[in-house]
C-alpha cells in the first residue's frame, strides 16, 4: 500500500517509514502540511501529524476533506479532547496519540483500510451523481442536466460535505466544523445563507433535505 506520511520531526517520520517498509507498506514522507495537497493523490492513505511547522494538521485535514476521501488516520502528540473531536469531526478515520505502539499502528490503518473497503470507498472515485446532477468533486465543478452550475468556494464546500456522504444525514455542526473550521465560532446563519443559495442555484431543492433539529442530507 502507498503511504503518505506527514511528520515534521526527522528521527520519528525514519523510524515509522523503515517499519512501515518492513510490514509491506511504500512510504512517501512529507513536512509541511501543503505538501500533502501535492502528493495526496498519489497515496492510499495518509498518516497526519497536527504539528506541522506550516498549517496546523486540523486545517490540513480540512483542506483535504473538502477535495479528497482519501483515507486518514491522525498520529499526534495532541491528545486534548477538543483536538480528537475536532479531528473525527473533519473526517478523519482515526486519531492515535503519540507515543503509538507501531503494533497498534499497523493494525489500526488494516482496520481502516478493511472499513473503506467494506463500505465500497473507492479512492480516486470523485464524481457524485444522483438524479440528473453531477458533483465533481476533484475539478470543484457542478452540472445539473448537463449544465454547469457557477457556485462560489463556500457553496460548493458545503455541497460538497453533504455529496461526499450522499444519503446519509449530516450533522450541522459537522458540516461548520468541515467548512469553517470551528463551529462554535461560525454563526448559524452563514450555513443557512448559504443552503438557500445552493438550493436556488440548483434548481432542485428536494436533493438539499433538512433534517429537522439535526442538520441536512444529499439525496434519497
Amino acid at each position: 500500500m502507498q503511504l503518505l506520511l506527514a511528520e515534521d520531526d526527522d528521527g520519528v517520520a525514519a523510524a515509522l517509514v523503515e517499519v512501515l517498509y518492513d510490514h509491506g507498506h511504500d512510504t512517501r514522507r512529507v513536512r509541511f502540511g501543503n505538501d500533502v495537497m501535492t502528493y495526496h493523490r498519489s497515496a492510499d492513505l495518509l498518516l497526519l501529524d497536527l504539528g506541522l511547522p506550516d498549517v496546523d494538521g486540523l486545517e490540513v485535514l480540512r483542506g483535504l476533506r473538502a477535495v479528497s476521501d482519501l483515507p486518514v488516520v491522525i498520529l499526534t502528540a495532541r491528545g486534548d479532547e477538543r483536538s480528537v473531536v475536532r479531528g473525527l469531526r473533519l473526517g478523519a478515520d482515526d486519531y492515535l496519540v503519540k507515543p503509538v505502539r507501531l503494533t497498534e499502528l499497523l493494525a489500526r490503518i488494516d482496520a481502516v483500510t478493511r472499513r473503506i473497503r467494506a463500505q465500497g470507498a473507492k479512492p480516486g472515485v470523485r464524481v457524485v451523481r444522483t438524479d440528473d446532477v453531477e458533483v465533481d468533486l476533484d475539478a470543484r465543478r457542478v452540472r445539473v442536466a448537463g449544465a454547469e452550475v457557477e457556485l462560489t468556494a463556500k457553496e460548493f464546500d458545503v455541497l460538497a460535505v453533504l455529496a461526499r456522504r450522499a444519503g446519509t444525514a449530516v450533522s450541522r455542526e459537522q458540516l461548520l466544523d468541515e467548512v469553517w473550521g470551528d463551529a462554535r465560532h461560525t454563526t448559524s446563519r452563514s450555513l443557512d445563507v448559504h443552503l438557500t443559495q445552493l438550493r436556488a442555484k440548483l434548481g432542485r431543492p428536494e436533493l438539499l433535505t433538512t433534517i429537522r433539529g439535526f442538520g441536512y442530507r444529499f439525496g434519497d
